[in-house]
C-alpha cells in the first residue's frame, strides 16, 4: 500500500463521510515497527487542518479497539475532530515473558519509558506517545497540532492523565474512562512499575496521576472522568476516590461522574464516548 512520510497505509475505509485509516511505520523510539489508527473527519478530507484527540486504549487492546468499539465516529465527524489511536505496547520485542501475562508486556506498555533491562530497549511508550507519534502523524496528515487533546480507557486513562498533567501546554484537553488513577497503590500498577521501573517507588511518582497532583502538577482545564459503579475492577485497581481527594486538595478542576450498573467494558465506554468528544471539542475549538 501507499507510503507517506515514513508511513505505510495498511487499510482505509470510508466512514460517516470521513476516513478510517490504519498505518504502520518503523519507530525509532521503540526500535520496532509500530501501528496506529486514525479517523479523519470530512473537514480534514476537504483540506482543513482539524483538532486531534489522541485515544489510549487499555490492557490487551490495540490500535483498532476504540475506533471499532466506541461508536463515536459519527460524532467525531460532526464535530470535525480527528482521532488518533496508537497501539498499547511494542509488538515483538522478544523480551522473555512478555506474552505470559495479559497485564504485563505485550498489550500492557502502561505508556511509560521502562528503565529496567531488558524492557528498556523497546518498552518506551512514553516517548512514543509524547514525541514521536504526534510529530509523525501531524506532519503527514491535515491535523492541527496546536489543538491536541488526550483521553483513554483503564490503563489508557492512566496514560492520558499522566501525559496531560506533565505537559498541559501540549495536551490542551484531557479526559478518561475508568482510569487507573493511583497505580503505585494497586496490583496492576505495582506489578507493571516494579517490572518496568524497578523497586524504587520514588521513581514511580512520575507515572502516577495522584502523586503528580500531590507533587504540584495540574491541568488548567477541567479533567472529565467517567466511572461505572459496577466495574469489576473498581475496588481493587481503579479507586477513583484517590484522584478526587488529590484534586480537591490542590484545586484541580475535576468532574468525576459515577454511573450505577455500568461495568468496565466498551459497552460502558460507548455509552459516554460522544460526551467525551464534545468535552474535548469545546476546549479545542472544533466545529
Amino acid at each position: 500500500m501507499q507510503a507517506s512520510a515514513g508511513l505505510t497505509l495498511r487499510e482505509e475505509h470510508r466512514c460517516h463521510g470521513g476516513s478510517v485509516q490504519f498505518y504502520e511505520h518503523q519507530s525509532e523510539v521503540l526500535g520496532l515497527p509500530a501501528r496506529f489508527g486514525v479517523f479523519l473527519p470530512p473537514a480534514a478530507l476537504e483540506g482543513k487542518r482539524v483538532p486531534i484527540l489522541y485515544v489510549l486504549a487499555g490492557l490487551t487492546c490495540t490500535d483498532e479497539t476504540f475506533l471499532i468499539k466506541s461508536a463515536a465516529l459519527a460524532e467525531a465527524a460532526r464535530l470535525g475532530l480527528a482521532i488518533v489511536a496508537p497501539d498499547t505496547s511494542p509488538r515483538g520485542a522478544g523480551v522473555p515473558g512478555e506474552d505470559t501475562d495479559w497485564d504485563m508486556g505485550t498489550g500492557a506498555g502502561f505508556y511509560l519509558d521502562a528503565t529496567q533491562e531488558p524492557w528498556s530497549r523497546h518498552y518506551r511508550m512514553d516517548s512514543y506517545i509524547s514525541r514521536e507519534l504526534p510529530a509523525l502523524v501531524e506532519a503527514a496528515l491535515p491535523l492541527d497540532g496546536t489543538r491536541r487533546g488526550i483521553t483513554g480507557h483503564s490503563m489508557g486513562g492512566h496514560g492520558a492523565l499522566v501525559h496531560a498533567l506533565r505537559n498541559p501546554e501540549f495536551w490542551k484537553s484531557v479526559s478518561a474512562f475508568a482510569p487507573i488513577v493511583h497505580p503505585s497503590a494497586v496490583p496492576w500498577g505495582e506489578k507493571a512499575f516494579t517490572t518496568y521501573l524497578g523497586t524504587d517507588r520514588t521513581a514511580w511518582r512520575a507515572y502516577d496521576a495522584v502523586c503528580m497532583l500531590e507533587d504540584g502538577l495540574s491541568h488548567p482545564t477541567t479533567i472529565l472522568v467517567d466511572q461505572g459503579d459496577a466495574d469489576q475492577f473498581l475496588e481493587r485497581e481503579l479507586q477513583p476516590w484517590h484522584l478526587e481527594k488529590a484534586a480537591l486538595a490542590v484545586g484541580q478542576k475535576l468532574t468525576l461522574r459515577r454511573h450505577a450498573v455500568y461495568d468496565h467494558s466498551y459497552w460502558f465506554v460507548q455509552s459516554f464516548a460522544c460526551e467525551h468528544l464534545r468535552h474535548h471539542a469545546a476546549i479545542l475549538g472544533a466545529l
